[in-house]
């Protein structure tokens, strides 16, 4: 191949990428500019909402994403090429050996992108998927009076997070964390459905680790201070982790922490299972606050 077709391939290559590019972000454009409602609609945030984004926007990309993996081995070979064309004849071998290697890095490199970005889309769904269970089992508490929030936006200290879930109700605000975790092996005596919970950690069938409370714990005292900042008054707050499709069993514990673990199925019934510590008034203040932060979904 002259270095004249090779240099028409490489500004094809480039003029492909580029037009597919300006294309999509075209297309994008006039999806959002013909909306049949005004920009000022917002919406509540459903359950799984941060998740549900991420997996969008992978759906939506993932067709760039694909012709910039698949080409960036290609035009860099391309490159590599055309440069051994300058090369003293006696170097051109090497040139071309460099060039192949060159090819076969970045192909590996790319691919593996692209795999990890599939991967993570498709933990995001799994996720996605776990939170939209806990949510219509909290869910069936609206009929008693309960006011139930999903995929609360939280930030502190300059990082923004998400809380699962709120139910606050008439024993309380309780912030619920969902993780959803696939099955595995179980190590020897254990079982692969079933998650011990110690009052410290969580035992799985293949190993102990205290994924998800922390972070329950940790949105529960921010919730906790921000109610206390905004109302002007204590409000209990109790954290609580759910795992989708677990059976969870406790094991006796001398001082438990403050969170608590269960499966979704048991939430309608827990919650509402408790002292009185919240009247109407308290409960409709604290939804007025949580629907001003969950009111933010826009087209």
């Amino acid at each position: 191949m002259t270095t004249k077709q090779l240099l028409l391939l490489f500004g094809y290559s480039v003029f492909f990428v580029a037009s597919v590019v300006a294309m999509i972000w075209w297309q994008k454009r006039q999806r959002k500019a013909r909306a049949p409602f005004g920009d000022d609609i917002r919406l509540l945030r459903t359950a799984g909402e941060s998740q549900l984004k991420h997996v969008i926007k992978f759906d939506e990309d993932a067709f760039l994403w694909v012709i910039m993996a698949g080409s960036a081995p290609v035009l860099l070979g391309v490159l590599g090429v055309m440069g051994t064309t300058l090369l003293p004849p006696t170097l051109h071998w090497a040139g071309l050996a460099l060039s192949a290697v060159l090819f076969v890095v970045t192909f590996i490199l790319s691919a593996g992108w692209f795999a990890g970005k599939s991967a993570e889309s498709h933990n995001r769904y799994l996720g996605y998927f776990g939170e939209r269970m806990v949510g219509e089992h909290l869910d069936a508490l609206k009929s008693q009076g309960w006011r139930i929030f999903h995929d609360v936006p939280g930030h502190e200290d300059g990082q923004k997070f998400n809380l699962d879930h709120i139910a606050v109700g008439p024993t309380g605000v309780f912030v619920v964390e969902t993780k959803t975790r696939r099955k595995g092996r179980a190590r020897p005596g254990f079982e692969s459905h079933k998650v011990y919970f110690d009052g410290h950690s969580l035992v799985w069938p293949w190993g102990e680790d205290n994924h998800g409370l922390d972070q329950a714990e940790h949105n529960a005292q921010w919730l906790a201070a921000l109610l206390q900042a905004e109302l002007r008054e204590t409000v209990p707050v109790t954290p609580f982790l759910t795992l989708p499709g677990w059976l969870v069993e406790m094991k006796p514990a001398q001082s438990p922490r403050p969170c608590r673990v269960i499966n979704p199925k048991g939430l309608d019934k827990l919650l509402p299972n408790g002292a009185e510590v919240l009247n109407s008034t308290q409960v409709a203040a604290i939804a007025v606050k949580l629907e001003e932060l969950c009111r933010d979904v826009e087209y």
